[in-house]
């Protein structure tokens, strides 16, 4: 984690009295806190919601059309086309070298899955469809998993217990929360049904730049991290596995995240936007 630059103020000028002053209170205390950049103004929240609500119609797209027996690349060219047509840029799109518009992680892929017209979904596969948007320079970013056909009763048990996951992440995350609050509440659950929470990838913070301060942490202890402050926003996205937590990157391409010892992984992923009585889903 980054450390706090000297002097800076954490409160946005339409914060109310009482957030400025339970800011103070906590860095007088010595705890850890946002930087001011990341923590957004009405005029910012009015583009990143612009851009949150293509990217839930991008995946709602999806919803409708992904089918056992197309590619992922029909997936890819499903989220760019719909994309284009909202005058929005697919964040992934050349990110870093990444060359498609969406990632699409398939069974024992964790995440970074790269489309191909020769990736096919066949029965019994269980999919997760990654999407971030840009719109007018505001990022949004969310996912969703997809079981085709008949799907192994084991295996839905994880994408329903790691959707279960997410959520409790959220429920978690509340102003003046800590963010190890919402990682160990995440991992209890995942670990209480069996599975184990990936330790080398996390969520993030999300709005004015695709990838920004803090890191979220799906695993952790309660009462440590950084202090949860209205204003911020970052996305609750565990990737879950049915057997252990270690991952590795292939080789071949330099992004596609599978599990170590070959067994599924899911994930699901949402934005929020902490407010000063809770918290606000900006993904659905």
């Amino acid at each position: 984690m980054k450390k706090l630059i000297k002097g800076s103020r954490y409160t946005p000028s339409n914060y109310s009295s009482e957030v400025e002053k339970k800011v103070q209170q906590y860095k007088e205390n010595g705890y850890r806190l946002p930087n001011k950049k990341v923590l957004r103004t009405p005029e910012q929240m009015k583009g990143i919601r612009e851009s949150c609500k293509i990217n839930t119609g991008i995946l709602d797209y999806v919803s409708k059309h992904i089918h056992e027996g197309m590619s992922t690349q029909e997936i890819d060219l499903l989220v760019y086309e719909y994309t284009s047509n909202h005058d929005a840029i697919p964040a992934p799109l050349n990110y870093e070298g990444f060359p498609k518009s969406v990632c699409t992680s398939i069974n024992d892929v964790v995440c970074h899955g790269i489309p191909s017209k020769d990736e096919i979904l066949r029965d019994g596969d269980i999919v997760n469809v990654d999407v971030s948007t840009i719109y007018k320079g505001y990022f949004s970013d969310a996912s969703r998993m997809f079981m085709i056909g008949d799907v192994d009763p084991k295996w839905q048990k994880l994408v329903k217990v790691t959707k279960e996951c997410m959520e409790i992440g959220i429920k978690a995350a509340q102003p003046w929360a800590q963010l190890g609050d919402v990682g160990a509440a995440i991992q209890e659950h995942a670990e209480k049904n069996g599975f184990s929470v990936v330790r080398d990838l996390c969520g993030h913070g999300v709005g004015i730049e695709f990838h920004e301060d803090p890191d979220v942490l799906h695993f952790g202890k309660k009462g440590t991290g950084m202090v949860i402050v209205p204003g911020m926003t970052f996305t609750i996205e565990p990737m879950i596995n049915m057997g252990a937590f270690d991952v590795f990157i292939d080789e071949d391409d330099g992004w596609t995240v599978c599990t170590e010892d070959g067994l599924p992984s899911a994930q699901w992923e949402n934005m929020i936007y902490i407010t000063e009585t809770g918290n606000e889903i900006l993904t659905y």
